[in-house]
């Protein structure tokens, strides 16, 4: 596991899956259909359990502009500035339990934040970046 330090925020704009993980591909897909092929920005999947423990899963893109998600119909959601615990896992596709088992030891840690998810950042079509939030308040 490394660290990676965001920033700043990033805004972006989301699309929830029906279900999880079956419904993740659509998402993914009814988020290509809106947004402007010329337009796109970085690719990323948030996901955390709900009142009831079910995984609720977005799947997102970076704005491009401010108040684009409001604009196109989607949900606006910021992925918090901070420190981040990651791993890379690579040729993910063939490998789709990978990212499951990257984050059962990313949620493991210690100091990670409470109130924080599971954050895929999609490097590029083969290779996705497991990203847990730390505790500001830990070290």
């Amino acid at each position: 596991m490394e660290t990676i330090n965001l920033e700043k925020d990033i805004n972006v704009l989301c699309v929830t899956a029906k279900s999880f993980p079956d419904g993740i591909m659509d998402a993914f897909d009814q988020l290509h259909s809106i947004v402007p092929v010329a337009e796109k920005g970085r690719l990323f999947g948030i996901s955390r359990p709900n009142e009831r423990g079910s995984i609720v899963y977005k799947a997102a893109m970076e704005e491009m502009h401010d108040g684009e998600a409001e604009l196109l119909g989607c949900e606006p959601f910021v992925i918090r500035k901070g420190t981040y615990l990651f791993v890379d896992r690579t040729d993910f596709m063939n490998d789709l339990p990978g990212i499951g088992n990257a984050f059962q030891m990313l949620i493991s840690q210690p100091n990670i934040d409470p109130n924080g998810y599971c954050l895929e950042w999609y490097l590029n079509d083969k290779d996705v970046r497991c990203m847990v939030r730390l505790d500001d308040n830990r070290n």
